[in-house]
């Protein structure tokens, strides 16, 4: 098995190589250019990529406005290429997983490692494709890598070099034996180009003859077209397939809500009210204390008064009693003044008289 892939790999080589020419790549770019490079050269040919990465370098500042653009932005700038959308999305990922890395877009450290332990930095970064590792690998890193791309394999799998199995693991076992290293720049470049071919016009005789040519036994494996009613039928329960995965989804969405809508409601009534009953709580401990308090000052106020009352009628009583016994005392001085000073002037008039009276009496010599 493997002699019969090494031979049809040469008898691949001499074909293609009759019917297009290789193009060499620009081993002067950059790795991080060299990785961009490729995202855009998969499945496309030469002369679109080129147009596309000039795109990218004219319509953007830097890779780190290309970085966070989205996929169609970048889509629009790379419209030159069969899948732009894809295309831009592989090289974004790639830029974004650089940045995250080195916090940079600068990748030329890894041109001095070891080339197996550069190769698996490179497969680690998202949106790295084996045929972007691989390219970049042969161009940039000088190793024996044949890029192959999801066209290339595609059609490897139509003329017999690989199994069913093998083209869904993404697996070429033997092109690098059978490829020696001198020739692996020259037949990759011809096998990315009749994938290109083949992923623009699956249905078309140019295609068709080159694959027929490498292996006339390839017809029940080349791609069919179908009929219009095929393709109808084929609309019509994808579209059924959508309506009926939209109705379980919306079914499904709408069962949950409803199985969690109660309790969801319950725990949010549950905690509603216990956020009442504690704002009441406190609401009414604080009244409750100024009712206690209002109490209180109440009774202080009652006994204040009634003490004061108290005081008021006793100081009354005392300043009535007072009253009318200081009056008496003053009036029974002054009359016992007023009879005092009385009976003097009696003792006197009696004094007087009794001298005159004496005198009178005495006779005259």
């Amino acid at each position: 098995m493997a002699v019969n892939r090494s031979s049809l790999y040469t008898k691949i080589h001499k074909v293609l190589k009759k019917h297009y020419k290789p193009v060499a790549p620009n081993a002067r770019l950059p790795l991080m250019q060299q990785l961009l490079y490729a995202c855009c050269l998969e499945n496309a040919s030469a002369e679109a990529a080129d147009k596309a990465l000039a795109a990218l370098e004219n319509d953007y500042y830097d890779w780190n406005e290309v970085r966070v653009s989205t996929a169609t932005e970048l889509s629009e700038s790379m419209h030159m290429l069969p899948d732009p959308l894809n295309a831009g999305n592989r090289a974004r990922q790639i830029l974004q997983s650089v940045f995250e890395t080195n916090y940079s877009f600068d990748l030329e450290q890894l041109k001095k490692e070891n080339i197996g332990a550069a190769v698996k930095k490179l497969h680690k970064l998202k949106g790295a494709t084996p045929f972007t590792v691989a390219y970049a690998t042969q161009v940039t890193l000088s190793g024996h890598s044949i890029p192959v791309g999801s066209g290339a394999l595609h059609a490897l799998f139509i003329v017999g070099a690989l199994s069913e199995k093998e083209r869904n693991n993404y697996v070429v076992p033997g092109l690098e034996r059978a490829i020696p290293k001198n020739r692996g720049v020259e037949f990759g470049s011809l096998l990315n180009q009749l994938g290109a071919e083949l992923t623009r016009a699956p249905h078309g005789q140019a295609v068709r003859k080159i694959l027929l040519q490498i292996a006339p036994d390839a017809k029940d494996r080349l791609p069919k077209r179908k009929s219009a009613k095929q393709e109808e039928a084929k609309k019509a329960k994808a579209a059924e397939k959508k309506a009926a995965d939209r109705k379980a989804a919306t079914a499904a969405a709408k069962a949950e809500q409803k199985s969690k809508s109660p309790t969801v409601k319950k725990a949010a009534q549950k905690a509603v009210a216990g956020g009442k009953k504690e704002t009441a709580k406190k609401k009414a401990a604080p009244a409750s204390k100024k009712a206690t308090a209002k109490k209180g000052a109440v009774k202080k106020k009652a006994a204040k008064k009634a003490a004061g009352k108290k005081a008021t009628v006793k100081k009354k009583k005392v300043t009535r009693k007072a009253v009318k016994k200081q009056p008496a005392k003053k009036t029974v001085k002054k009359k016992a003044v007023k009879k005092k000073g009385g009976k003097k002037p009696v003792k006197k008039r009696t004094a007087s008289k009794s001298s005159t009276s004496r005198i009178a009496r005495r006779k005259p010599r």
